[in-house]
């Protein structure tokens, strides 16, 4: 049995269009003229690939910490808007992203909001998050959540510059209607928990002995590179690559075995040198972070990254990729995964591309 379009085109004809005309004025339109374009027979998106080298943000970065503060600006960053989405505040049709950068001596203001953030730190060390009273060290490759509706704020007091990966699901929550944001009253919020309280009561398979329930984000908001490194490195022994992504995990939730973000997936790979993917794609436009090594990833039939440590780019939705690694690599991701998992929309597809 073959399969056809939902909707075939119709014919104009005057009297269709002076009925169009008509209902018009009551802010009425026929479904039948627009079908074709809101239920297509495969995904269909303004976003398109992209890349950005890190050493031209970091210089555009450094420039912009000459012109503002990080308390003036409230989160010094610029966006990285995609090519087919400018003007929006967008990497992908539904997610954001940014890089921020607070320098020496610098704080960044406590607010919060409603919208989910992820952190990965890019360059740089000895800076600091602080999520609900409790601060968390930041070093490279660091993996740094801030739930929605928390009190956070950010700073620096080695004696160098640090950059980070933002990540946020602000279109979402724009799309929602649902934002909602205040600030505190003081440039830092109050501090009652010691550095690395979270990890000890959530991330060492342990539990407070009346924690009832996990919320929608992991309750640990710091997963130091160390620690996923060595990870990576032992189950490297193994030799179990998987064709389409090397070694790839994703983040959890120590307390429900769910992705750490509710709105947001997480994602770390390794790539050994030499190794080359197997085309692959999926439903989740997703974007890439390239922590150790350099390689290139190809993306529908004509688009070439080449890419080394810390630069970053975007793969759009049922787009193939394939990745080659030219060293020992690995790759940060996040995408929208879990709300398609949730939705029962997430698609891929592991070799028919």
């Amino acid at each position: 049995m073959q399969a056809i379009p939902i909707a075939q085109s119709t014919v104009d004809t005057p009297e269709r269009q002076a009925f169009y005309d008509r209902i018009s004025r009551q802010n009425l339109t026929p479904l039948w003229l627009s079908l074709a374009d809101l239920v297509t027979p495969e995904p269909r998106s303004q976003c398109q690939p992209a890349s950005w080298h890190f050493s031209d943000i970091r210089s555009a970065m450094l420039e912009a910490g000459t012109l503002i503060t990080a308390k003036e600006a409230e989160r010094r960053v610029l966006v990285l808007e995609n090519p087919g989405l400018r003007g929006q505040s967008k990497i992908t049709t539904d997610l954001y992203a940014g890089v921020q950068l607070v320098l020496p001596g610098e704080v960044a203001p406590a607010h919060r909001h409603t919208q989910s953030a992820l952190r990965f730190v890019l360059e740089g060390a000895g800076a600091y998050t602080a999520v609900n009273g409790e601060r968390t060290i930041m070093n490279e490759g660091d993996f740094i959540i801030t739930p929605p509706w928390a009190w956070h704020d950010h700073g620096n007091p080695s004696d160098k510059p640090i950059f980070w990966l933002d990540g946020l699901d602000i279109p979402v929550v724009q799309f929602l209607d649902a934002s909602f944001a205040e600030h505190l009253d003081q440039d830092e919020q109050p501090i009652f928990r010691p550095v690395g309280d979270s990890d000890a009561r959530y991330g060492a398979n342990l539990l407070p002995l009346d924690h009832k329930s996990g919320g929608a984000s992991s309750p640990v908001f710091n997963y130091p590179y160390a620690r996923t490194r060595d990870a990576l490195e032992r189950l490297r022994r193994a030799n179990a690559w998987d064709p389409c992504h090397g070694l790839k995990m994703r983040y959890t939730n120590p307390i429900t075995g769910n992705h750490a973000m509710a709105t947001m997936g997480t994602f770390v790979q390794l790539l050994p040198k030499g190794f080359s993917t197997s085309s692959y794609r999926s439903t989740d436009a997703t974007v890439f972070a390239a922590i150790e090594g350099c390689g290139r990833t190809h993306i529908g039939d004509d688009f070439i990254v080449d890419w080394k440590k810390r630069d970053l780019f975007v793969v759009p939705s049922w787009q193939k990729v394939r990745h080659e690694a030219v060293e020992d690599s690995v790759l940060f991701s996040f995408s929208d995964r879990p709300i398609q998992e949730a939705l029962h929309l997430f698609r891929e597809d592991r070799g028919n591309v």
